[in-house]
């Protein structure tokens, strides 16, 4: 990577010309903005006042040495405390060469920290719709980026299998299910228990509008419609571990977990290990105890359970209710011990939507207050909600996009596309159906990986499969073009020629390719899958313009032609491997 030898001979000028010490590991270079010559910046303004020149004289003195010290730096300019320096094509060309040799990209070195990152996270009372695609596709990615940055990662899930969402679709069950099984309704589990949860909020809604006509208030009317007291009191009688609500319990969260699991699978994602609510709140509640006799917690006079944040700028927040049975964080609070206590992480990412901000402040500051030290390990990356042109989702209502169906029609979408523009001749059936499966999938994933997590987006499915633009398909494409050109030449790195002089055009791919790994770190320490996204575009969409000045295949140079090879093959590298760390595949015919 150009930027190590370039730290060095920094570290070693800035000692040598002003006395300054600093470590090769702290000098910090940034990528020149294309108004100036360069492809490397130093920014001198930290240097100043310890070389005792202006920021101006100092970056000059500095350039001047670099480049008597070491032929690569062929030249440099100063923009008034930024010392922008041009490096010889040979460092780019070696480069390659190296990755070439290696087969392989170069992996960053091992941090030595266990890092875990809590994804997905559902309720047992509904699929997994185009929000949860948003959240699974991040925190998966996330994940391998931290991996790939040098992290030891766990990946980890909670399920929210309990609670009074929960036991809304029990109740709706018992009331109209008429012993409905997954099989007998031909439908995945997943979708037949939400069918329940919107059935219990029809009901719910009638009910209200019946004691309303009646003369009582709206507000009393939700507090005691029957069906709500009923959801109430069965989430009592499951937490006294009455056997036949458990049982239905049981019954129906399994139907949900082998719906889950087929979602999942086609999803591409995967777990470490899954944690349940229903096992993590009896610790929680452990938790609750224990807060109460450090006098952490107060009991109201009704007997819930508090604590009380008004001195950190929050509120009074409720962990367990007057009859006894938890809250939602009070599984929280348990999770986060029982993960401690598994992992000794060193870092814990939550990846949950804006919408649970607050939820999040509170859960921190209480375990902070409980005394557990890592309390400021844990980080809550709170991403944006996904929209549709018609507006916001709601599960209950039954008008969110389900994700079964939404992957279904990507990819059905991508084999109506596809076979248009003549993309599967030659192939079998079975080999278009896995094309048009990488295709629609890799259409989702890149839509919604390329936005930054902490933005809220809106999701066009048309322009999402478009083999244009900012777009997966766009980058798979190019892929693709660049097997079939590797394909035709036979190609297998055998060196690169000395003294091959580069175009502006071939230079600016080389030069962006070497950035892949400061990408990949940026990325991973920013929890931000839309850089590497970007970046993986900005590199195909350069090729293609590269590709079109210079027909690799018409070369009469031997070795000319040999380079674009070697830059044929070292793109198409980053591309796959930049695209596995957002989850998507990349097809070799297409």
């Amino acid at each position: 990577m150009p930027d190590s030898f370039l730290s060095k001979l920094i570290s070693r000028a800035l000692s040598e010309l002003f006395s300054i010490a600093v470590s090769s590991e702290d000098i910090l270079l940034q990528k020149t903005r294309k108004e100036f010559k360069g492809q490397k910046t130093l920014v001198v303004f930290p240097f100043a006042k310890a070389s005792g020149q202006p920021p101006e004289k100092t970056a000059s003195l500095l350039g001047e040495y670099l480049k008597a010290a070491d032929a690569r730096i062929m030249d440099f300019n100063v923009v008034k405390g930024f010392l922008n320096l041009e490096l010889h094509d040979s460092v780019y060309l070696d480069h390659m060469a190296e990755i070439l040799k290696h087969g392989h990209l170069l992996s960053l070195p091992s941090v030595g920290e266990t890092v875990l990152v809590e994804y997905s996270s559902p309720n047992t009372n509904k699929p997994l719709h185009l929000g949860h695609l948003r959240n699974n596709l991040l925190g998966w990615s996330v994940a391998a980026l931290l991996k790939e940055a040098g992290f030891d990662v766990k990946k980890v899930s909670v399920i929210n299998d309990r609670g009074i969402h929960i036991c809304k679709s029990m109740v709706a069950y018992m009331h109209k299910g008429n012993q409905a099984t997954p099989a007998s309704m031909q439908m995945k589990g997943d979708h037949l228990v939400g069918h329940f949860y919107v059935a219990f909020d029809a009901m719910f809604k009638a009910e209200i509008e019946e004691l309303v006509k009646s003369g009582k208030e709206k507000e009393w009317a939700e507090a005691h419609a029957p069906v709500m007291l009923e959801a109430k009191e069965l989430l009592r009688r499951w937490e006294a571990g009455e056997e036949a609500v458990v049982s239905l319990w049981r019954t129906m969260n399994n139907w949900v977990y082998d719906g889950f699991a087929q979602t999942y699978k086609r999803m591409g994602v995967d777990f470490d290990k899954l944690y349940y609510e229903s096992q993590t709140y009896l610790l929680g509640k452990k938790v609750v105890q224990d807060g109460l006799t450090q006098q952490v917690f107060y009991k109201e006079n009704d007997g819930s359970v508090w604590m009380d944040l008004s001195a950190e700028g929050l509120d009074k927040k409720i962990v367990q209710r007057s009859d006894g049975t938890s809250v939602y964080i009070t599984q929280d609070l348990g999770t986060a011990l029982e993960r401690q206590s598994d992992y000794h992480f060193a870092r814990m990412i939550y990846v949950v939507g804006n919408e649970q901000d607050y939820h999040f402040k509170v859960l921190f500051k209480m375990l902070g207050k409980l005394g557990y030290s890592w309390a400021d390990k844990l980080y809550h990356l709170s991403y944006g909600m996904v929209e549709l042109p018609e507006g916001k989702m709601k599960s209950r209502e039954g008008t969110v996009v389900d994700a079964d169906d939404l992957m279904e029609e990507m990819v059905n979408t991508a084999k109506e596309i596809t076979t248009q523009l003549g993309k599967t001749e030659g192939l079998s059936e079975t080999e278009c159906n896995v094309l048009y499966e990488t295709i629609g999938l890799g259409a989702i994933k890149y839509y919604l990986l390329k936005v930054d997590p902490r933005k809220k987006m809106l999701f066009d499915p048309k322009e999402s499969i478009d083999f244009q633009g900012n777009t997966g398909p766009f980058v798979q494409y190019t892929h693709a073009r660049i097997c079939s050109l590797l394909r035709k030449a036979d190609f297998s790195f055998s060196g690169i020629s000395v003294g091959i002089k580069l175009s502006e055009r071939e230079k600016n791919v080389l030069v962006l390719l070497s950035e892949y790994s400061e990408v990949i770190h940026d990325a991973a320490h920013q929890y931000n899958p839309g850089h590497l996204a970007n970046y993986v575009y900005e590199v195909a969409k350069e090729y293609n313009h590269f590709y079109h000045d210079f027909p690799v295949m018409r070369e009469s140079d031997e070795h000319l032609k040999m380079f674009r090879l070697c830059l044929s093959a070292y793109t198409g590298m980053v591309i796959k491997k930049g695209f596995s760390l957002l989850g998507i595949d990349v097809p070799e015919r297409m």
